[in-house]
């Protein structure tokens, strides 16, 4: 009996059992459909993750001062080290963050950040502007009373879109509305658009900073990142003699390793909703030893009609394999809809990729036939008098 046979008789058999069969293969739906949601989500997740960062630019190189200490290099020394390599570097920005009551007449939001940054800002971050101008070298040099908001900030704040020119008062001061950036997070809060920039001189004058502990480097293009950040090590290594009390990270590290984070991630999910194929493995190994058990007699027949033992095994375990492999492609039918209704919901891509599909049907195919090995070797085991004599 070659293999296509036995594959008629195991869908012959299953179709005769139909309920058994469904109940069987539940458990293998339900696995396989969970593995596939959850990698469809987790690729989904982690795609809108790294491209969130992205956006932040792929040539940034972060350079942040551990503590307050008599060693941190001061804003001029890292302006005069950025204009030495102008084939490294092509802008730089101090970034210094404080909390702060913002005011506009009647309306008030209550302890909100805002970044302190450089003229150059702009350009390290790409940011637009939907209307007005960003920040100047004028407004460093003056420790200017200007800045610049994103959507969100203007709508809490006001009920007109001009707003240039307009006050806010931030801790009681009044700064002027200089620019307003363009919209990228639908102007909700806590999204791109809930920003506010100010010189960061003037930052650091009412967070009483003496020197920012953050700058952020713009590096000429993407293939000269990792000398741009070896130059910057050796450069601020030569200052302070001690690498404990400043970190350099490149947005390039930075999303390796937030992709590791959510692969692995991923995959221990994935494998948490894998001991449900472990379960569904055993369930099809029991209702397969009781099909041999049933079947007891049809065995003794065949084998006194001169079937091998090669014949028996293969045809249950092909029954098992298909039992499996159907319930398999259910569960990834089912898992992939969820996925993509899912991913709609949450407004990501979370289309399950090609390559969990086919492994999760291998996986399920390959259950079947290690789970179904031991009911298919009991069976081809049967001596065919003993056989033929159950009832």
């Amino acid at each position: 009996m070659n293999i296509f046979m036995s594959f008629r008789l195991a869908i012959k058999s299953i179709a005769a059992n139909k309920m058994r069969s469904l109940l069987t293969m539940l458990g293998m739906i339900v696995g396989v459909g969970a593995v596939i949601l959850i990698m469809g989500l987790s690729s989904g997740i982690t795609g809108y993750v790294l491209d969130q960062f992205s956006n932040l630019g792929a040539n940034n190189i972060t350079l942040t001062f551990n503590g307050r200490n008599s060693r941190i290099v001061k804003d001029e020394e890292l302006y005069s080290f950025a204009k030495k390599y102008p084939e490294l570097y092509s802008a730089l920005s101090p970034n210094v963050t404080g909390a702060f009551n913002i005011n506009a007449k009647d309306k008030r939001l209550e302890m909100h950040q805002l970044s302190g940054v450089s003229e150059e800002y702009d350009k390290i971050k790409e940011i637009e502007l939907e209307s007005g101008r960003f920040l100047d070298y004028a407004d460093i040099d003056s420790h200017g009373n200007v800045a610049v908001i994103g959507t969100y900030v203007r709508n809490k704040l006001f009920s007109k879109d001009n707003v240039i020119g307009d006050k806010i008062k931030i801790n009681g001061e009044n700064f002027t509305v200089v620019g307003v950036k363009k919209e990228e997070g639908d102007s909700e809060e806590a999204s791109e658009d809930d920003v506010i920039y100010i010189p960061y001189t003037k930052a650091l004058r009412m967070t009483y900073q003496p020197e920012p502990m953050q700058y952020t480097l713009l590096a000429k293009e993407s293939d000269t990142v990792t000398r741009a950040k070896t130059v910057l090590d050796d450069f601020i290594y030569s200052k302070t003699g001690d690498s404990d009390v400043y970190t350099i990270i490149t947005m390039k590290q930075l999303l390796s390793m937030i992709d590791k984070m959510m692969n692995m991630f991923g995959i221990v999910l994935g494998g948490i909703a894998g001991v449900s194929l472990v379960v569904a493995g055993i369930g099809i190994m029991n209702i397969m030893l009781v099909s041999v058990t049933e079947r007891t007699r049809e065995i003794g027949i065949r084998k006194s009609l001169g079937a091998r033992r090669s014949n028996i095994l293969s045809q249950f375990m092909i029954e098992a394999a298909t039992l499996s492999a159907i319930g398999g492609i259910i569960g990834i039918i089912i898992g992939s809809v969820m996925s993509i209704n899912v991913g709609t919901a949450l407004n990501i891509n979370a289309v399950p990729t090609l390559s969990s599909i086919l492994i999760s049907f291998l996986i399920s195919a390959g259950i079947g036939l290690i789970f179904g090995y031991a009911p298919a070797r009991k069976a081809a085991g049967l001596n065919p008098i003993d056989a033929l004599r159950s009832e």
